[in-house]
């Protein structure tokens, strides 16, 4: 069993990975062991020779160091798939191996808990089929057999971060095509800042610019801006959320917070300068999610603005001044 050997038979396994639709992460060293280990597929034999092999992910980890013995080192020789590497290779390649329909896990008893140490995996049996075929004639039909059953987990992935995309309903009611933020907490919060901040303290108001994560921005009303005054630099740093509440004639720029951003000193001077033109007055928000969080910002947090707290959403948090909730630079 040569190193040339080894190499060969794992560039084949990445090469099934890759047309079953495993994601790119899932295409590497890693994974192709796994999924050799539990094929009981040696460097020296042909896929046609592959048979279930039931391994817990330590027996696999195992497995792998002994019949693969030269693609787990590092380049200091020491075996790159140590014990405390465990967890990466249950999490990074077994599960989404599992999801894919690859790999069965605990057929003999479904209901054990996730991290007992008794799990254990093996090959599905359409899985088993299709792999005995690669190299030969009939590889692309058993492999549209295998996808007639499973569809592959890159699709399945993507669809997943659509369906899962937080849809936000603006201060109208109504609902923007576009306005499906990514996943996460961060989103989550702006979503709750246009429903729940803007119709509680905004009512009526009217969004005209809803930023993203996951792309530049949602809403942007740039001619909107224009007839105000504000006239947006590309190269600005905007808010995540802006709303003209036109009953007061107001813009509230919000910054909504989860990691980093809230309304310092530094920020109000930024947004001042960029809202430099606007006739309407500003406001300056910052929101968080919790309590918690904003504790963790709360000295950072610059006087005569205001926090929103999503779950406490019928109150704000004044910091000084002489009135709440209003710009500072004009007359009501």
């Amino acid at each position: 069993m040569t190193k040339e050997q080894q190499e060969k038979k794992l560039d084949e396994a990445r090469k099934i990975l890759a047309s079953i639709g495993m994601p790119k992460k899932q295409q590497g060293k890693r994974t192709a062991l796994v999924l050799l280990s539990m094929l009981n597929l040696r460097p020296t034999q042909g896929w046609e020779e592959v048979t279930s092999n039931t391994l817990g992910v330590t027996p696999c980890m195992d497995w792998m160091a002994e019949n693969y013995p030269d693609i787990p080192k590092g380049r200091n020789g020491e075996v790159r798939y140590a014990p405390n590497s465990r967890e990466s290779v249950r999490k990074e390649s077994v599960h989404p191996l599992v999801r894919a329909g690859i790999l069965v896990k605990n057929s003999d008893a479904p209901n054990r808990a996730t991290n007992d140490q008794n799990n254990r995996y093996h090959p599905s049996d359409i899985a088993l089929k299709a792999i005995a075929a690669f190299g030969t004639a009939t590889w692309d039909e058993r492999l549209k057999e295998f996808h007639a059953e499973q569809p592959k987990l890159i699709e399945v992935n993507a669809a997943e971060r659509q369906v899962h995309r937080v849809p936000v309903t603006l201060p109208d009611g109504s609902k923007v095509d576009t306005a499906d933020l990514s996943p996460g907490a961060h989103s989550e919060l702006i979503k709750a800042v246009v429903e729940r901040f803007g119709s509680q303290f905004t009512p009526k108001g009217t969004v005209v610019y809803l930023g993203d994560t996951g792309s530049k921005w949602i809403v942007n009303e740039p001619e909107y801006l224009a007839d105000l005054g504000v006239v947006v630099d590309p190269h600005g740093k905007m808010p995540d959320v802006v709303i003209h509440f036109t009953e007061k004639d107001w813009l509230v720029l919000v910054e909504a917070v989860t990691s980093t951003g809230p309304v310092d000193n530094q920020r109000i001077s930024q947004l001042k300068e960029l809202f430099a033109g606007a006739s309407p007055g500003l406001v300056f928000v910052t929101a968080f999610l919790t309590r918690g969080k904003f504790r963790q910002f709360m000295a950072d947090i610059a006087w005569e603005t205001e926090v929103w707290i999503a779950e406490e959403e019928t109150h704000m948090v004044h910091f000084n001044g002489e009135r709440f909730l209003g710009p500072y630079d004009k007359a009501e």
